[in-house]
């Protein structure tokens, strides 16, 4: 991409994060646990982001899931400095994320509360230890799946994460909806499905979220994964706000 194009990408990609509107958001992930933004990236930003796979140098680590029982498929952590767009998705969404994020764990009694400003908050992880980068991109191709999971990597976990689809749906790749369960207790677990377009992202709870019963609020446990791939290949970015050990 020229640099002009980029600076043309980078400045619609702030004002769409700007047009977000966060009280829809809030309703929407309390009461599902997620909850899908449309046509945050664009095209251009989208496929910069995916011809990054082969480009070993920005990657601190290369995951094969199955070698760890995780599904089928890989992925890549990003190593710092992450690249510019990376560090404005997490930089603007997270303040937002912290405000709902604060008030799930006030509804479920857990002490701890999130700065306002995702750096004071990495000041945070890497104070515990965590100083490694956790923004990833994903590629599966035909066959490949990821099993149900939670992306808990020490002490410090935020509560919320962002995927970001890079590839087109029925052209790129078939199959592969992003999958999302929710386990409550003494009750059947509730699966959701989440179909993305190019360019859309689905904000999700990490681990689990505050509902309301019939006695009070209550914790609901959650993982996610992807159904299997039917055919093509699927790229994905994923923006996961707190750093590991």
């Amino acid at each position: 991409m020229s640099k002009l194009k980029r600076h043309g990408a980078a400045q619609l990609l702030t004002e769409r994060l700007s047009d977000i509107d966060w009280e829809e958001i809030r309703g929407q992930l309390s009461t599902f646990g997620c909850v899908r933004l449309s046509q945050i990236l664009s095209p251009e930003i989208c496929d910069e982001l995916s011809a990054m796979y082969p480009q070993n140098g920005r990657f601190r680590s290369h995951i094969h899931l199955a070698r760890h029982g995780f599904g089928k498929g890989e992925y890549k952590y990003f190593n710092y400095p992450l690249p510019d767009t990376i560090t404005t998705l997490r930089t603007n969404l997270y303040p937002a994320l912290a405000d709902i994020a604060n008030r799930w764990n006030a509804l479920m009694d857990i002490d701890i509360r999130y700065p306002a400003e995702h750096q004071n908050y990495l000041n945070r992880c890497h104070a515990a230890g965590q100083n490694k980068p956790t923004p990833l991109l994903l590629q599966y191709v035909e066959g490949d799946f990821n099993c149900l999971h939670q992306d808990l990597y020490g002490e410090q976990v935020f509560p919320l994460q962002v995927a970001f689809l890079l590839s087109e749906p029925d052209i790129d790749f078939t199959g592969g909806e992003f999958v999302m369960t929710e386990q409550r207790p003494r009750m059947q677990t509730r699966p959701e499905v989440v179909r993305l377009q190019k360019g859309d992202a689905v904000i999700f709870a990490v681990h689990h979220r505050p509902v309301q019963g019939t006695k009070g609020i209550y914790r609901v446990n959650m993982r996610h994964g992807v159904s299997k791939i039917r055919s093509g290949q699927r790229h994905t970015l994923g923006i996961i706000f707190h750093d590991s050990q």
